[in-house]
């Protein structure tokens, strides 16, 4: 059988052979029908778990009035999740557009920062990952000026940051068109980056007259136990980017902005155009997805679940020295490994994991795991995954 193999498919990643055949909520099934229970929620975007009954109706719905229409024209349920979207952001005033991936999202803010401050430069933290293509996947040196995160992470000086530190003292704000934020995912490494570091860029961006992106595409929608991982800081955006959980599963990403933004763009007859812009069945299943989150106080249940799930992880972590640093926001969280021997690696765990019917993530450059599930997930089901992992490190104790 051909696709057991994925021979007829580009190897651009690895590929684990696990032939999932069918999902529900946290569980996903292969083709022997064995169970896993899926922490990293498909590639962090199935947020409502899988196959979840109310987007499948509204797919349905939507499939048998009308998909996909030209971008000339209007439709009301682009403009009922645009309403929607931003009452979530906190733009109630602002203006949405509704595309297919993060990527393109991050991109699009990105280059709207560009058109209405006219500068080039723009500032980011180290570890961010912003995109996969265009100036905010390739992050050239010409145009990004980055700020070492894990140095301010480990930073001991207690004070306020200001111009005297050697990391930002060079860096000419006055240039910067944009601070893009990313609050905590960091490549999947899962890392917050400190409050006082971010206070510090964005005072200073707005004070030069630049303006502040977020991208919340893996930190949105409840992923850490608020909203969006700006929640979490006291900055107010110009722009957010949004994606992953807000389709579901389904490819559809937004970008919201303020008011004044907005203005501007349009007072410049700002010009951009793609094939799947307010596509009617993605505006559907976004406006679904916020609802359901909305009516099942799936942001609360984030926060709780999470510190559930951070208390059991420190539990077990007190029996292993070789556990360097657990962290997480709401059930955005990781587990970071000091070196245990020359051939220890996260993948062995990753394997161990799998074997045992968890399905979580890991990151073999950083020795770390991670684990953010369905914001749906059964109590259960993190002390189940607890236990397992509490096996695994035991054996590699030993």
């Amino acid at each position: 059988m051909a696709g057991n193999h994925m021979n007829h498919i580009l190897k651009c990643h690895e590929i684990v052979k696990a032939d999932i055949v069918r999902g529900h909520n946290c569980y996903l099934y292969d083709t022997n029908d064995m169970k896993y229970v899926d922490f990293e929620s498909g590639v962090w975007c199935t947020i409502l778990g899988h196959n979840h009954s109310r987007i499948n109706e509204t797919i349905k719905k939507q499939i048998d009035q009308v998909m996909h229409l030209h971008y000339r024209y209007t439709n009301h349920l682009a403009e009922d999740a645009s309403v929607d979207l931003l009452e979530s952001v906190g733009f109630t005033d602002g203006k949405c557009i509704f595309l297919s991936s993060g990527s393109e999202a991050v991109e699009f803010g990105v280059q709207i920062a560009k058109v209405i401050t006219g500068k080039k430069l723009f500032l980011t933290l180290s570890e961010s990952y912003l995109a996969a293509y265009g100036s905010a996947g390739r992050r050239d040196i010409k145009e990004w000026v980055h700020i070492n995160l894990n140095s301010c992470l480990t930073c001991k000086d207690k004070s306020e940051c200001d111009r005297s530190c050697d990391k930002i003292k060079d860096i000419q704000f006055d240039e910067i068109g944009a601070f893009v934020f990313e609050p905590g995912c960091a490549s999947g490494n899962v890392k917050f980056p400190p409050e006082k570091l971010v206070d510090f860029i964005v005072k200073e961006v707005k004070r030069n007259n630049g303006v502040i992106i977020v991208d919340e595409v893996t930190t949105g929608f409840g992923r850490t136990g608020k909203w969006y991982g700006f929640n979490h800081y006291a900055l107010q955006p110009d722009i957010v980017a949004v994606g992953k959980g807000l389709g579901n599963g389904y490819p559809v990403s937004a970008v919201a902005m303020k008011h004044d933004v907005a203005h501007e763009l349009e007072k410049r007859n700002f010009h951009y155009v793609q094939s799947h812009q307010n596509d009617p069945l993605g505006c559907a299943v976004a406006k679904e997805v916020i609802s359901i989150i909305k009516e099942q106080k799936l942001v609360d249940r984030s926060f709780t679940l999470g510190d559930t799930f951070l208390s059991q992880l420190h539990q077990i972590e007190k029996h292993y020295k070789f556990v360097k640093e657990i962290r997480g926001r709401g059930l955005m969280i990781s587990m970071e490994f000091a070196k245990v021997h020359d051939n220890f690696t996260t993948a062995f765990v990753y394997q161990e994991m799998l074997k045992r019917g968890f399905l979580i993530g890991y990151n073999p450059s950083s020795r770390t795991i991670r684990f953010l599930p369905p914001l749906t997930i059964d109590k259960k089901e993190i002390t189940n995954l607890v236990e397992a992992l509490d096996q695994v490190l035991g054996n590699i104790n030993k």
